[in-house]
């Protein structure tokens, strides 16, 4: 078989054309289930097979680190050994690149610090007071409009809204207000809009002198830099000639901006989108970059793929019944195009709605409908995925796969620092850190690794409450209090002798060692992690995954603080938690046997025989529209917004996300 054979085979007929095309602008519309990872890996391998293009002229841009790796691996299966160098990667890791070749030209240094949101929100605060501020910051509370200034800043920058843009915009206002008749409304707003532009500009120079930028300027940046300086634009656009764009549909307006004048040239721009599964708007996703592609390259080739290898067409058909609804802010109506998906697998049951009298209820009713269904059709845990709308909804279905002792795996959008075992790693920083954290010291007692005695942890630390001492005061003189010293066990009195003497032995290491190093030492010495890798489970996994995730967490701090100690690490790590970082749990494995409870968000490009979509409630699905503190002009917005309520529709597409993530049975349920 050729090579080129061995590249198309297996593929429909639509999807031939679409790997198969020659130069030029392509629009592939995939639908859910369609194949369009496989699709549009399968266009990379072609360009390299048909020597259309070296490996290394080919940019292929994703979402996710995730999408990218797997992108990658297919890619590297296809093509002849020794033609790898296709840059895959992320939006944000190709504009970072970008920004470290050439930083010296914006008057940056090569090597600038990413900074999180919640340190930008942290980097905000500690300037305060050189910031511009009058109304937006009340004497009483300072710092109340920080978080929304921090949104503001990252929603202009998804509109490529330039500081210099807003200052000229906020100009116009205080002229309109100098030249129109007395108005004390439109006064205040020029006012408060002055603040804002000045302020804007103000914390991209305070970035700048301090070698920091954020996520936004990952995008914004790069754009400017080729703006500014068409020879670099000229020597990337040379290096690569064909650009490639997955998940088109969740792309903002700078990130097409930026993919436009890459691709000025050649025009040689692939794009693989679903405008049905645009669910990112939160992130400042411009459904109008699909809708509007045909407008921007009128001589694209459009292909769209409708074989669903997924579902039955009982599902896809009510799917494609709600998602309607959106009409005519759809590119089936906009670009007269069917989007009906067929089913190219049997079909199913019908799609069922359980309803009950409270949650309690629906959440007990969801976990016996899965031990029913595992005990007597022989199905397996992992064949079922509950879906919900957002993080909070899950906690009612997770006690009841709890209570009927089914195991589950959560993926939502946040949880790490909740997390059991990442909270006794906190646990014991802070004990280190200070002394007098009796909470701390509490928790780290009553671990997993210590296990002192619930009765006697207790008596010392509500006699600590009573005589206004600390937990760790009273551990050091237990055997010298007369009322504990007869009521505690001798076991008991070697646990807590035993952790006095780590507690010293790790708070004189953590002088001259690194937050890293210390807690490494610790997890190590007292056989923590020997205990989670050598049994082997499901939840060791996990803790295990989590446990590297926070490791990650202290690298990245590390970067940031003047000094890498436990104190400034807990200090600074207080500072993002007050900020609302929280971050995601690590990802769950599909592939284990456990219910797979996920957001919509993060089920989406996942397949499940059975899908448990819950909560389905006025005010929960949809949720209710909250819009932002401080908002962007309208006048500022070059997104182009759907003629309808756009967060309705983005609610329906995010219902239909989780509906075409079913493969066998769907189950709505509510109470």
């Amino acid at each position: 078989m050729s090579v080129s054979d061995k590249i198309l085979e297996g593929l429909n007929q639509k999807q031939r054309e679409a790997v198969t095309y020659g130069e030029g602008p392509v629009l592939i519309v995939a639908g859910a289930g369609t194949g369009k990872t496989q699709v549009i890996t399968r266009c990379i391998a072609w360009l390299i097979a048909m020597k259309r293009a070296k490996p290394e002229e080919i940019l292929a841009l994703t979402f996710t680190e995730k999408a990218a790796a797997e992108m990658e691996e297919r890619v590297d299966i296809l093509v002849p050994y020794g033609y790898t160098g296709v840059w895959i990667g992320t939006f944000h890791a190709f504009g970072d690149s970008v920004l470290r070749e050439n930083a010296l030209l914006l008057g940056l240094v090569p090597d600038l610090q990413v900074l999180t949101r919640p340190q930008q929100i942290i980097f905000f605060r500690e300037h305060l007071f050189e910031f511009p501020f009058s109304y937006y910051r009340p004497l009483g509370n300072p710092t109340r409009y920080i978080e929304a200034m921090v949104t503001l800043f990252s929603r202009a920058k998804d509109e490529d809204v330039t500081p210099e843009e807003y200052l000229a915009y906020a100009e116009r206002l205080k002229k309109e207000t100098e030249e129109g008749p007395d108005d004390p409304e439109l006064e205040e707003i020029a006012t408060q809009q002055m603040e804002i532009a000045r302020t804007y500009k103000k914390y991209q120079d305070l970035l700048a002198q301090h070698g920091k930028i954020d996520f936004g300027d990952q995008i914004t940046l790069p754009l400017k830099l080729f703006r500014t300086h068409p020879l670099v634009l000229r020597q990337y656009q040379d290096r690569f000639r064909y650009i490639l764009v997955d998940e088109f549909q969740d792309t903002n307006y700078t990130q097409f901006q930026l993919v436009k004048l890459l691709a000025s040239r050649d025009q040689n721009i692939t794009v693989v989108a679903d405008d049905d599964q645009s669910i990112y708007k939160f992130r400042g996703a411009a459904i109008s970059n699909i809708l509007g592609f045909m407008d921007t390259y009128p001589e694209a080739k459009q292909t769209v793929l409708t074989e669903n290898y997924r579902s039955t067409q009982m599902i896809l058909d009510a799917a494609y019944r709600l998602i309607g609804y959106n009409n005519p802010d759809r590119l089936e109506f906009k670009n007269n195009i069917d989007k009906h998906l067929k089913a190219q697998v049997r079909e199913g049951p019908s799609i069922k709605h359980l309803h009950y009298d409270t949650l309690f209820s629906e959440a007990e009713a969801a976990a016996n409908l899965i031990k029913k269904k595992v005990e007597k059709e022989g199905c397996d845990y992992r064949d079922f995925a509950i879906l919900v709308r957002a993080n909070r909804d899950a906690d009612p279905f997770l006690r009841s796969l709890n209570m009927a002792d089914i195991p589950w795996t959560f993926s939502g959008n946040e949880g790490l620092y909740t997390r059991e075992e990442v909270r006794l790693l906190i646990s014991f920083l802070r004990s280190v850190a200070n002394f007098d954290d009796s909470v701390s010291l509490y928790y780290l007692a009553a671990s997993e690794i210590y296990q002192l005695l619930a009765r006697d942890l207790t008596l010392c630390m509500n006699y600590a409450s009573r005589r206004n001492r600390s937990l760790y005061h009273i551990f050091s003189r237990v055997s010298e209090i007369l009322e504990l010293g007869e009521e505690i066990s001798p076991e008991s009195k070697a646990t807590i002798s035993r952790i006095m003497k780590d507690l010293e032995k790790y708070a004189q290491l953590a002088i001259k060692g690194g937050t890293g190093e210390v807690l490494y030492s610790f997890i190590i010495d007292t056989g923590y992690l020997k205990r989670l890798t050598s049994l082997s489970s499901l939840t060791n996994e996990e803790k295990v995954k989590n446990t590297a995730r926070f490791f990650d967490i202290i690298r990245s701090v590390s970067n940031v603080i003047t000094y890498d100690r436990i104190p400034q690490f807990t200090s600074y790590l207080d500072l993002l938690m007050e900020a609302g970082d929280n971050p995601a749990v690590a990802e769950a494995d599909t592939e284990a046997d456990a219910v797979n409870v996920l957001t919509i968000h993060k089920a989406k490009g996942l397949e499940f025989p059975v899908v448990i979509m819950v909560s389905l409630v006025s005010q929960r699905f949809p949720c209710h529209y909250r819009r932002e503190s401080i908002s962007l002009p309208d006048p500022l917005i070059k997104d182009i917004l759907p003629s309808g309520d756009f967060h309705l529709q983005e609610e329906r597409r995010l219902f239909y996300v989780g509906m075409t993530r079913a493969k066998k049975e769907l189950y709505f349920t509510s109470a």
